[in-house]
């Protein structure tokens, strides 16, 4: 959709799909709820998808519309019951949020995934579980696959290494209140803030009480969570890919239903590129990108509690007209890739010199030049690099386009959509169309 606000200039609004943060957060809260909940405007991706089917494998029934413009779960009231195998896919999320909710249940679940995910830690979570008593048996390197004897959770008091990713502790407080003396839990070391805020805010829409104390420890009284109806928002994370090509290209392009009382803390993205010399404006319907015809570096920025969007930035940083430096992302080296490396290595392959550290990347201005990125089986690598593609037409090319199905199956036919100048790269170009 084009809307031309004055002559020569024009807002292209741009079509995100739900935030998969939220998605799999209400999932599991409809999952563990007395009664039936609506999701409307899920993501349909692969994450998402694996998570839903992971429930049915748990024996909840979710139900989707024809078109999956809502999906309905109708809730055990509590933890699964019986046997089952859940597959988590590719999905961390899944392999994160699905051992506590399982453990809080009565039977036993292997709960397994692909290579990429059995790749993954999992050892601070296993720690808090099998210290309120769950019994599990881990993996190689105490991952993934985890065989859990459920039968139940007291509860208690507990601390939570959550320097490697924020999920082991909102799997943690989402269990909570089905355990029966709820859970007291301190996390040393929190990465991703803003996550725990949304899932605090997910939990008590559905009626969970917890207090935060003085000293960031957080109280879960236990309970019964009721069923809600909820619209997804658009994902702010994805989000990020086309408020960062309308900062470096000069046009605007306008996200509806991300606002100001969004609960994603991704969000905050757009403050970076306002520093970068975008305008933006954020209101209580959507949020609003253009570009200005210059990007700004010589800048540092800590992009701990927003590191999923950090990849967005490092991208485009070669435009800018001084080195940009981001740092408080050391966890990320955990995620799908070694996000750092990989950004590292693809920006030096593109002729752009980078500098990195534990948890660090400085990125120097640059004219990139053709080169073969590797995806590392990434959707974040994958989308933003397809960003500063937009800036030199027919110069970078994907070895794995269609790993953005993970969170945005028509990422690359978007973009062509808002800016017709991109090229799809080859193995995308069947998605096209249906998307223009």
């Amino acid at each position: 959709m084009i809307t031309e606000t004055a002559p020569g200039t024009a807002i292209r609004t741009a079509r995100i799909p739900g935030s998969k943060s939220l998605t799999n957060r209400l999932l599991l809260l409809a999952a563990a709820a007395e009664g039936t909940s609506r999701i409307h405007a899920p993501l349909v991706g692969g994450d998402t998808v694996a998570f839903r089917d992971a429930l049915r494998e748990c024996g909840i029934p979710v139900d989707s519309s024809p078109l999956d413009e809502y999906w309905e779960v109708t809730g055990a009231g509590g933890g699964p019951t019986g046997r089952a195998r859940v597959w988590c896919a590719d999905a961390g999320t899944a392999a994160r949020f699905l051992p506590s909710y399982t453990a809080t249940g009565s039977g036993t679940f292997l709960v397994d995934g692909s290579s990429q995910l059995r790749a993954r830690p999992l050892q601070a979570l296993l720690e808090a579980l099998r210290g309120l008593g769950a019994d599990i048996e881990a993996g190689p390197g105490n991952g993934l696959p985890l065989l859990i004897r459920a039968e139940g959770l007291a509860g208690g008091e507990i601390s939570v290494e959550s320097s490697p990713s924020s999920q082991y502790l909102s799997g943690l407080l989402m269990a909570a209140p089905l355990m029966r003396d709820g859970l007291r839990v301190r996390a040393p070391g929190l990465v991703s803030r803003p996550y725990i805020d949304m899932t605090l805010a997910l939990m008590r829409r559905y009626g969970a009480e917890v207090t935060e104390g003085g000293d960031g420890d957080l109280r879960v009284e236990p309970g019964v969570y009721t069923a809600v109806d909820t619209v997804v928002e658009p994902d702010a994370s994805t989000a990020s890919y086309v408020f960062a090509a309308a900062a470096v290209t000069g046009r605007t392009v306008t996200v509806p239903g991300l606002g100001t009382g969004s609960l994603q803390g991704d969000l905050r993205f757009v403050e970076i590129l306002a520093k970068a010399g975008a305008e933006v404006r954020v209101d209580e319907a959507a949020t609003t990108v253009t570009g200005t015809g210059r990007l700004r570096g010589g800048f540092t920025v800590d992009m701990g509690d927003v590191s999923d969007t950090f990849m967005t930035l490092a991208a485009i940083a070669p435009l800018a007209d001084a080195p940009i430096t981001i740092h408080g992302i050391g966890h990320t080296r955990l995620k799908e890739s070694d996000r750092i490396a990989a950004m590292a290595q693809n920006l030096r392959a593109c002729g752009v010199d980078t500098d990195q550290g534990t948890d660090w990347i400085t990125v120097h201005p640059g004219t990139p030049r053709p080169a073969r990125i590797a995806c590392h089986h990434d959707h974040r690598v994958a989308m933003a690099f397809s960003v500063l593609g937009l800036t030199t037409p027919n110069t970078l090319t994907l070895d794995d386009p269609r790993c953005v199905a993970k969170t945005f199956p028509g990422f690359h036919g978007e973009l062509c959509r808002l800016f017709p100048w991109y090229e799809p790269p080859v193995g995308a170009a069947e998605s096209v169309e249906e998307h223009r």
